[in-house]
């Protein structure tokens, strides 16, 4: 087995190929769309240069070790900032906070909201990482061949130990008792488009890796990551082909045999599909039976992730109240996260801000600024929200409404140079991620 064909060019597609590439199998990505990245990718305008979606880097060592692992300098391909504050976070009633990867300096904090709460903040954390080393060790660093990997006694044993089966809202709140920093939390829960009120807390780790491996920022926006891989493919030998839409996965005999575009047919010994499942298996594998729980209308009657709202700003004035990576808790925070899941636009969301301007003057004029604003809303499984120009404005602006009422912020209707905005269709359409879910 020699030749492999990588079906999508997103970031897990990139990453797997400089996997491949360094272990002498030869590559080809075949890519849809004109440039790399899927999601992770970029929007330009005017002069602004925004990140497309992904923007919040954790454990900034997988990234550098992708190339290091092939023997390469990572300061060669992009130029990473560590980031602290790690986050500023705004409420409903005009108090903000900033919290640290400096634990001291997050306990400060903490008990300048209340007396103890820094203790409590501590359990949640030291818990919680002792999850995630067991997850790590034992699950997300193993390659998951067969069912014995999978299912045997030491993973039972780890997935006890885990006891993931209660909810991020009533793990958190068994050992936090202040509002805010339980809020803090749980917003963090629902990065992957989950209902944190309802799904399994193995989410929170999400804030507690945050914590404890800081979030980095790359210059010129993530898509430089994505850049720096695809330089890495060519060094290798690796071939891209873009504006190539797969069509089919060709199976025959129970084997793969390659891999069918409108126009071409890629020979393959193995295929890596990148495409999102759902798509894949109803889109790229016609006809080829997987199983019943693989059949269409298993797959459409399947519970997906919420979707998301996201206005690009390019600003004539910089934001000094801001840092990379922001949130707003609004008044009504728990309708205002289980909304999505209900089916209905939050008429006083909560708010995640991206902000690189805080560090980085290359993504515009020096005295500009862009600011990505993130609302979760709900997926394409409901039929209530239309997406039509009149629904899109509607909503921009009780969004930015609530975004002016930031101390330091009140003025940003009248400094917005440009903006534009991304709907779940977008998602559907340009990314096949099943009924515009964004996990």
């Amino acid at each position: 087995m020699n030749n492999i064909v990588i079906v999508g060019g997103g970031i897990g597609g990139l990453c797997s190929a400089v996997r491949l590439l360094s272990k002498g199998f030869k590559v080809t990505i075949l890519e849809k769309e004109p440039t790399v990245g899927g999601k992770v990718n970029r929007k330009e305008i005017k002069d602004f240069n925004f990140d497309l979606t992904a923007s919040i880097l954790m454990t900034p060592k997988v990234y550098i070790d992708i190339f290091e692992d092939l023997g390469k300098n990572y300061k060669d391909y992009f130029e990473m900032i560590r980031l602290e504050p790690i986050y500023n976070v705004f409420y409903a009633d005009n108090t903000q906070y900033s919290f640290y990867r400096d634990l001291k300096k997050t306990n400060d904090v903490l008990e300048s909201i209340e007396s103890g709460l820094s203790q409590e903040y501590e359990e949640f954390f030291y818990k919680t990482m002792k999850k995630y080393l067991i997850a790590n060790n034992n699950f997300l660093c193993k390659p998951m061949l067969n069912m014995k990997e999978i299912v045997n006694v030491n993973s039972i044993k780890s997935a006890l130990q885990m006891d993931v089966l209660e909810n991020s809202n009533k793990y958190l709140s068994s050992m936090i008792h202040n509002r805010k920093l339980n809020e803090y939390l749980i917003f963090q829960a629902m990065y992957m488009g989950v209902n944190p009120y309802k799904n399994t807390n193995l989410y929170t780790m999400i804030p507690a890796i945050s914590h404890a491996y800081g979030l980095s920022y790359i210059k010129g926006g993530l898509y430089q990551y994505i850049c720096a891989l695809q330089k890495l493919i060519y060094e290798e030998g690796g071939q891209i082909e873009t504006n190539s839409q797969v069509k089919e996965v060709v199976i025959k005999n129970n084997k793969v045999a390659g891999v069918r575009t409108k126009k071409l047919f890629y020979e393959a010994d193995c295929v890596v599909c990148n495409a999102d499942y759902p798509y894949a298996v109803k889109e790229l594998i016609p006809g080829y039976s997987l199983g019943m729980s693989y059949t269409n209308s298993c797959i459409d009657k399947k519970e997906y992730s919420c979707s998301v709202f996201m206005i690009y700003l390019g600003l004539n004035k910089k934001y000094d109240v801001l840092n990379v990576h922001n949130i707003y808790i609004s008044k009504d925070f728990k309708k205002s996260i289980e909304d999505p899941f209900n089916g209905t636009l939050s008429k006083n969301p909560s708010i995640y801000m991206y902000y690189p301007s805080a560090v980085d003057e290359s993504l515009c004029s020096k005295s500009k600024s862009v600011l990505n604003i993130m609302v979760r809303v709900p997926n394409l499984s409901f039929e209530t929200v239309k997406w039509t120009q009149k629904d899109i404005m509607n909503y921009r602006n009780v969004i930015i409404k609530y975004i002016s009422h930031i101390k330091g912020m009140e003025d940003i209707e009248k400094h917005i140079e440009c903006e534009d905005y991304l709907i779940p269709d977008d998602l559907d359409k340009k990314f096949n991620a099943f009924k515009g879910n964004k996990s």
